[in-house]
């Protein structure tokens, strides 16, 4: 075919992707703007923010809570849906509120928890600070009283996720040890006489890792740091000591560092908060929310009584902070996996294993995951639609992750879960994650543990990882069935859409390269195949990503995933990064009319990982990927 057909026919597909996009905006639109469903006929309770009593009726509304209770004394016989209908207005939990079967609908019935018709309640985790004061004109610093008892990493004013108080450090300024890093450059030497530096932190973006290390004290140019939480980040691949991209390294959590508009600080000692309005910002009328809970809505069951027929819509879901990485640290390998716990490692680690070794390879098999802020595991027939998931302090939506994410203690076992018509954003970490990353997640010991029949689409992503760069909007692991249609993605700084895990690991026979790096003396070879296949992303729209990271793009995968696809998704802008980047083990997709525009390379990934110079991509043929590697765990 002539070049000059070629451009026709790749210039057809995009005006017809171009036109598929515009419908797609205005379904979405008309979607979202729906306060909510009509309710079905049967029961309805009534709640509001300030409801008591046990009536839960129009006039006589009760507490959240009161109706949890009131839907298990009737729903053992529906005979039609029940609907908790919650007034506007915010509802503030001292606990995470958890559905088990014991809330379930019963008899092909659901309980259907709904915003009143024009409403958007908001369930927050958060307590609102007020009473703000000045406690340093010149610097315009504030403080409220917020009480003690507790910590948070995160704070939200105004709707926008503020940042912990920080400075910028020289990496050539810091030499690294086994207990932490020494300094003698004078420009550092205000860190010893920190008021409390035991609380801060050091974070360290990477290439595709974003680390966070706590410090015990520092003193006469010593940085002392928490244990194991500085081996588990010293180590392994894209380490926090040498990094494969330098990005910026920074000191955070202390009072001395407020230097910056949009910054805070909590003193747990006094609770005592402090920030540094932005320009603007009216202390007498901000809305500041300290989050004070870790999840908020927990949906689960057992394998045996499974959590079913939920349905959740038109709710806002915020105020939320998963406080594991003030004590352990987050030792980030990638997309919301992180190690945790005390490993072996070479001892002289901080030189030989700054690429991987084989000590190494042995805490693979065991990396855990991210908590969402909404959970769901052990359940069926459960529905997320036009929902808000904002000013979260990790991800937003977990669907059957594995144990260690969930609170409820009981992970995986995800069929029949949906979220359609969903905001997310201004959370610190991901979207979406489906599927865990550990051995009942790829090969499950029981049959019931098999995440399946998963349905995203509709739903709009953005502004999202804001302080764990290294997730996506949407992660997929181990799945059979995830139908990912119709999404729209932006402004994030790592890959939009992320499909498998495992680096072709846990596939039938393994990997020969990870046979030479050792990973095989601490886990099976398998010989059967992984959970992942049947998944279909389609009809997605995803721009304006990789914005700070690198080694990532439009499209991710890892590891096979028979029979699944790649059709009709639309990337442009993603600073010169790949369009489709599939990565070590991906092998079994079929990628169809995708268009990719402003973006770099959309096929295979140099051996190296390192993508070339931004070229302009058509729209792709047919193409089956083949097995790919590249140097990054």
């Amino acid at each position: 075919m002539s070049t000059n057909r070629l451009r026709s026919a790749g210039a057809t597909r995009l005006r017809s992707w171009l036109a598929t996009v515009t419908v797609l905006a205005a379904s979405t639109t008309a979607l979202l703007a729906q306060a909510s469903p009509a309710f079905a006929a049967g029961t309805t309770l009534y709640v509001s923010p300030g409801g008591s009593g046990t009536a839960c009726s129009a006039s006589q509304p009760c507490s959240i809570t009161q109706a949890k209770t009131n839907v298990r004394a009737i729903n053992s016989s529906m005979t039609a849906d029940i609907t908790v209908e919650l007034a506007d207005g915010t509802y503030r939990l001292s606990a995470p509120l958890t559905f088990t079967s014991a809330d379930s609908g019963t008899g092909g019935h659901t309980v259907n928890w709904k915003a009143a018709l024009g409403a958007r309640p908001v369930i927050t985790g958060a307590q609102k600070a007020t009473g703000w004061t000045v406690q340093d004109s010149a610097k315009n610093i504030w403080k409220a009283n917020v009480g003690t008892g507790f910590d948070t990493r995160h704070l939200s004013v105004d709707g926008v996720l503020a940042t912990r108080a920080r400075t910028a450090l020289t990496r050539s300024y810091l030499t690294a040890t086994s207990s932490g890093y020494t300094f003698t450059n004078s420009s550092l030497s205000y860190l010893n006489s920190l008021a409390q530096p035991g609380r801060t932190e050091i974070h360290g973006i990477g290439s595709f890792t974003d680390r966070y290390a706590p410090v015990t004290g520092i003193s006469s140019g010593t940085i002392t740091m928490a244990q194991p939480s500085w081996d588990n980040n010293t180590f392994g691949y894209d380490t926090l000591t040498s990094p494969f991209r330098s990005g910026p390294l920074y000191i955070e959590n202390a009072y001395e560092f407020l230097d910056a508009a949009g910054e805070w600080y909590l003193d747990t000692s006094t609770g005592t908060l402090y920030y540094k309005p932005l320009s603007g910002q009216d202390m007498s009328t901000a809305d500041v929310e300290v989050p004070k809970l870790q999840s908020i809505i927990n949906v689960g069951g057992t394998y045996s009584s499974p959590a079913t027929h939920i349905a959740f819509s038109g709710l806002q879901f915020s105020g939320t902070s998963w406080l594991d990485p003030t004590t352990h640290g987050y030792a980030s390998q990638q997309t919301g996996a992180y190690l945790t716990g005390t490993w072996d490692r070479p001892s002289d680690a901080l030189t030989s294993c700054q690429s991987g070794c084989r000590l190494f390879e042995a805490t693979r098999p065991h990396w855990e995951q991210m908590p969402s802020a909404v959970q769901v595991s052990a359940a069926d027939h459960i529905t997320f639609t036009g929902n808000r998931f904002t000013q979260l302090g990790q991800s937003g939506l977990g669907i059957g992750n594995d144990a260690n994410a969930h609170t409820t203690g009981v992970g995986l076992g995800a069929d029949t879960v949906t979220a359609t018509g969903n905001v997310f954003t201004q959370d610190a970490g991901g979207g979406i994650v489906v599927g865990g990353l550990q051995a009942d997640a790829h090969h499950p010991s029981d049959s019931r543990m098999t995440n399946q029949n998963i349905t995203l689409s509709n739903n709009l992503i953005h502004d999202v990882a804001l302080e764990y760069r290294d997730m996506s909007a949407i992660l997929v692991t181990y799945v059979n069935g995830a139908t990912v249609s119709h999404n729209e993605v932006y402004n994030l700084p790592y890959s939009g859409l992320t499909i498998g895990y495992g680096w072709g690991t846990n596939d039938i026979g393994g990997s020969q390269d990870y046979v030479n790096r050792g990973l095989y003396n601490y886990q099976p070879t398998y010989t059967t195949a992984t959970t992942a296949a049947n998944n279909h992303v389609t009809d997605n729209y995803i721009h304006n990503i990789m914005q700070q990271m690198t080694d990532g793009g439009c499209m991710y995968t890892l590891s096979a995933s028979p029979g699944s696809t790649f059709e009709r998704n639309y990337c442009h802008t993603n600073n010169g990064y790949f369009g489709f980047y599939h990565d070590e083990g991906s092998r079994n997709f079929t990628d169809t009319n995708n268009v990719f525009r402003n973006t770099g390379s959309w096929g295979q990934p140099t051996s190296s990982g390192i993508s070339p110079a931004p070229t302009s991509s058509p729209a792709n043929t047919r193409v089956r990927a083949p097995s790919s590697r590249c140097s990054a765990a």
